[in-house]
This record gives structure tokens, sequence and C-alpha cells, in this order.
């Protein structure tokens, strides 16, 4: 392997052949085992289908969410196991490990069972692949950046170091390209049926491929020496966190670097991608692409950041980024909304709702799993009005009544989930619908769907629905379509009671008689603004994110540098950053606002400028072989 150069002439020389094989090699792994990674949170939806079919839709996608979230708990785990069994046994031998455990766990999830055919074993298998996923990639990255670290020469450790910050936005930059390609080419019926599943297998083809070039790479000529000498650590754990002296490194760069970068990264790549599809209704495929050519755009600039900071330093790079993201997020995400969903922007600027409520029935929607229940009048109302993206006010009512909605002139009743007992979806039925047409009246951007009704409820229907002036014999004469018993039971046309004794009925198509919808009107999107503004954000990540690895990796001794790196790193980026959507859908509720949430990573961004600027040692000139 290449020679550890620490002469200051190293600094300009160029990159030598072996050099090269190391950057390329770790990186190209480590860009496959996130590849891996974010498959499960793009396919969340047609995973829950698949494992979970015998829930209702909602429950479905409650656990296939509980189990990508697992994937994010485990990672400070996985950091602590081959951390520990990095600074025992070497780095390479270790993510080599790493990257065996995430290929095949992600394989085996393409091949996997669903629940109909293996029953309760289906999803359990599947939390535990997704549980060896997390542990997986909580030992990958640090091992890679270690390993470039300590081949790099003297000078250029956050040039070299860049190439690994590169591999997760290039990870899920290539996910979201494959999925998109497997889309186009199955088709959107095909790819949800078990075209979903391709993009898992070919992670088989990754990792045959990753495993072949790791096997080629010899040990960090830094563990090496240390080992020679005998000088490595027989409890890396102990060591790194139970001695203060290296556990007070350990929480400087938790809460010194690590979080302050963890909400910026999450907030330009992750968020960004959940406003536009979650907060600005725009098309999931269209919001896709959008994001991946931002990513192409500006995945250079780790690099360049990278190469900087052996220039200037690591800290004023990373300080200066969390910087930016404080000064802008707000103007950057407000474009975002009227270059995104024009028709949406406007409404929200000329028509907010009010929420009329017993302060007693508001609660914080704090949901980061899915799995919470807000079952009072105030929380229905609220959360309806924050996933359809209307701003609103809550004003305080008497105790003991059910909380109001008004928008414009219209007057909407909230109803309490318990109390209604078994009339509860009826009247939220009722409610959504009025909300709906009131909001539909006073601009907003909802388009209601065709309804499909059996001829048992077609009069009912009817009778519910006045606004459409329907007559039922005119439909009755008109195009119908006749559809077996078991088949409306299965598409809930009808409920098995209600089939007893039926073998077919006719069944109607009722324009606009459907659910309602918030969308983002194709035509209306302005696509080089949006890429623009995606593009600025994932800029500041370039900033936080492209020196962080040199850092983290001089901050510790050899001895325990696998270990030490890789816990805040986890903790930081899957508990603070994977915390981020969740959190600021919380705020956003509770404040009416879908803006507000963003003062969630401007907060802990700010937490760690000051702790950064303050406590955070400059670490370029480091000698990282001396200890």
């Amino acid at each position: 392997m290449a020679n550890v150069a620490t002469a200051e002439g190293a600094k300009a020389r160029p990159m030598t052949g072996e050099e090269k094989k190391v950057i390329f090699a770790s990186s190209l792994g480590t860009v496959f085992e996130w590849y891996d990674f974010y498959l499960y949170g793009s396919l969340a939806v047609y995973i829950g289908a698949s494992f979970f079919s015998q829930y209702p839709e909602t429950t479905r996608n409650i656990f296939a969410l509980l189990a990508f979230a697992a994937g994010f708990l485990v990672r400070p785990f996985g950091a602590l196991v081959f951390g520990r069994l990095g600074d025992l046994v070497g780095r390479k031998y270790t993510f080599l490990v790493t990257i065996l455990i995430m290929g095949l766990s992600t394989f085996l999830v393409g091949i996997l069972p669903g629940s109909a055919s293996i029953g309760i074993a289906a999803p359990i298998a599947l939390l535990v692949l997704r549980m060896l996923q997390g542990l997986a990639l909580g030992g990958e990255y640090g091992g890679a950046a270690t390993y470039v670290a300590e081949h790099a020469p003297h000078g250029r450790r956050g040039f070299f170091t860049s190439w690994i910050q590169t591999t997760a936005t290039l990870g899920l930059f290539l996910s979201l390209v494959v999925i998109i390609l497997v889309q186009l080419a199955l088709g959107k019926e095909a790819f949800a049926a078990w075209g979903w599943r391709i993009p898992f297998l070919l992670s088989c083809i990754l990792l045959g491929v990753s495993v072949w070039i790791r096997l080629k790479m010899n040990e960090s000529p830094a563990f090496k020496k240390m080992k020679e000498e005998g000088k490595g650590s027989k409890a890396p754990l102990t060591e790194a966190f139970g001695q203060w002296r290296n556990a007070k490194i350990a929480l400087l760069a938790l809460f010194g670097a690590v979080v302050g970068q963890a909400v910026v990264w999450y907030s330009g790549q992750f968020y960004a991608l959940f406003f536009l599809q979650n907060i600005l209704k725009v098309e999931g495929q269209s919001a896709n692409i959008m994001v991946a050519i931002s990513l192409l755009i500006g995945t250079g600039f780790f690099v360049v950041f990278g190469a900087l900071s052996d220039k200037i330093g690591r800290k004023p790079i990373i300080m200066a980024g969390l910087v930016l993201a404080m000064l802008t997020y707000f103007p950057l995400f407000k474009a975002l909304t009227w270059a995104g969903n024009p028709a949406l922007a406007q409404a929200q600027a000329t028509v907010r709702a009010t929420v009329t409520a017993d302060p007693a029935d508001c609660k914080f929607q704090f949901n980061p799993t899915g799995t919470a229940k807000f079952t009072t009048s105030c929380d229905i109302a609220t959360a309806f009005l924050t996933r359809n993206s209307v701003p609103y006010d809550v004003v305080a009512g008497p105790a003991g009544t059910p909380a109001t909605v008004k928008i414009g002139d219209e007057t909407v009743s909230s109803y309490d989930a318990i109390a209604a007992g078994d009339k509860a979806k009826a009247l939220g039925g009722a409610f959504e619908k009025q909300i709906n047409m009131a909001l539909h009246d006073s601009g907003y951007p909802l388009v209601r769907g065709a309804a499909k009704v059996p001829d048992a409820k077609l009069d009912a229907f009817v009778a519910a629905n006045p606004e459409l002036a329907l007559n039922a014999e005119a439909i009755r004469a008109g195009e119908k379509a006749t559809v077996p018993a078991d088949k409306l039971v299965a598409d809930k046309l009808l409920t098995a009671d209600e089939a007893n004794g039926v073998t077919e009925m006719a069944v109607y198509t009722i324009a606009k008689g459907g659910t309602f919808a918030m969308v983002a009107d194709p035509q209306q999107v302005n696509w080089v603004v949006v890429i623009a503004v995606l593009t600025v954000l994932v800029i500041y990540v370039t900033m936080v994110y492209g020196p962080i690895a040199a850092l983290l990796v001089e901050l510790f001794p050899t001895r325990i540098r696998y270990t030490g790196m890789s816990l805040p790193y986890h903790i930081g980026n899957g508990w603070f950053g994977g915390l981020l959507p969740a959190t600021a859908f919380a705020m956003s509720a509770a404040q009416g606002d879908i803006y507000y949430g963003l003062w969630y990573p401007i907060v802990f961004a700010g937490i760690t400028l000051v702790i950064g600027i303050l406590f955070l040692p400059e670490t370029k000139d480091r000698d990282i072989h001396a200890d």
C-alpha cells in the first residue's frame, strides 16, 4: 500500500494509484451500503402492502415505517459492535463483514415471501433484516472513513475523506434512479405488484463487486503500525467512553459538530423531498427526479469543500454551512412552495383556518413511529389541516365543547373519536368532506376523484351528496360494471355482511364524487426554480458534511478511532437527524404553520454553532499517526 507521507510536500504531490484504489474501493462499497439502506424508505408503501397485508392500509404503513425507524435506531449499536471490532482486529476485515451483512440482508428482502404466504413470519423476518441493515451501516461509515484517512497523506485528509462523504448522497441518488427506471420499464401496476423487489435483488450484483474489491485491499498502515508496536487497545469501548478524557471528545464531537451537520443534512436531502411530496403535494416521481437532479449537480461540492478544508481548516467551513442554513431556510422553503405549488402558496397567503377548541384537547402531536393515536376533536382537526398544508390559528374555546374549524364563511364541527364509538368513521368522513369543500371553495388546489358506488348504496350516496345534483334513475340507466361479490368485499365497496347472499352487483362510476386530494398542478410546477432551491440546500449539506469525516478521524487516537468516531456520528445522524421529519410535523401541527418545523434544524444547528465555535478544536494539522 501507499506509504503515509508526513512531509509538507505531500500536500502538492498527485494521488498515487494505490491511494486512488483505496478511495475507490472504500467509497464504492459505502455507496452500495447507502443504496441498500435507502431503498427501504423509498419503497415503504409497497413493503407495507406485501408484508403487512392482513392489516388496513393505514396500519400497514405504520408497521412499514416502524421497521424503517428500527434501522435508524440500531445504528449507534452497530457503531459500538463494529467500532470495537475494528479497533481490535482491523479496519479492512470489519467493514468487509458490514458490507456482507448489508448486502445479504437487502437481497433477502427482495426474495422474502409476503405475509399472504407465510403469515406473521414475514413481518418478523423483515424487521430482523432491517435491524441487520442498521447494524451494518452503523459499522460501515466509521470503518471506511478511518481506513481512507489513515491512508491519506498529511495535508490531504480532507480531500481524501470527502470522497467517502459523497457516498450517502450517491447512494440515495442511485436508489432513486433505479426505482424510477424500473417503474418506467414495468409500469406502475406491475411495479406495485412485484417490480419493487427488483431494486433489492440488484443489490446482489453490487455486493459481489464490493466484496471482490475489498478482498484485494490491505490493512490500514496506521493500524498495522499500532499493532506492531503493541499499542492497541484491549477494551476500546471502555477506553473510548469510560474514561473522561476520551468521553468528553465524543460529546464534543456530537454536540459541537455532528448534531448540526445531521439536521442540515437531513433537511437538505430527506426533509426537502418529504416537503415536496407530503406538504406541497408534488407528484412522487416528479419530486424524485427533481431531487435526483439537484443531488447530481451538488455532489461534487463534497470534494470541493473537503479539499478546501485542507487549506483553511475543517471548522470554518462547517460553521459557515450552519450559519447559511440558519439564515436562509425560511426564505428557501417558502420559495420552494411558490415554485412547487403556486396555487397552494396563493391560497395559504390569503386563507387561514381558525380552530376554536378547549385547550385541554389540543396535544403536541409528536409521533416518530407513526403509532400514536390522536383522538380529541382538536387533534383530529389540526392533524387534518396540517396533512393538507393549511395554515391555521387555534383559539381557546369553552371547556368540554368539541372543536370547530372556520374557513371563510364556513364553520365545521369536529368530533371526539373515543366518544363517537362506532360512529367515528362516518363522522370522520363527513368532517373531512365538509372541510375539503370549504377549502376548495376558498381556492385551495383540491381535486375530487371518481367514486365507485355499488347499486345497493346508490340511493344513500345520492342523498349524502346533494351538491352533485345526481339522479339515481339516470345513473342506473347509464353505464355500469357488473362486479362479483368477492371483489366487492375485497375492494371494500361492500362489507361481508352486506354482500351475504349476493353473487354480483352493478357498480357505477360517479365522476367527481369520490375523495378530495390536494395536488400540485404539473403544468404549474416551476422545475428550474425548484431544482435551483434544492441544489442550494444540497450545497449546504456538502459544506457541513464534506469536511466532517476528516475532523472526526483527527479528534480520536488510533487505538480507539473506529469506536470513538462511529458512535457520535450515528447518534447524531440516526437519532437527531432521523427524528427530524416527525418532529417538524409535530411542531407544524402545534402552530398551524407548514414552515414552523424548520425551527428544529435551525435550533440544533445554532446549538452546534455555539459549542463548535467555543470549544471545537481545529484538527487539520494534527498528525494522526503520532498516537
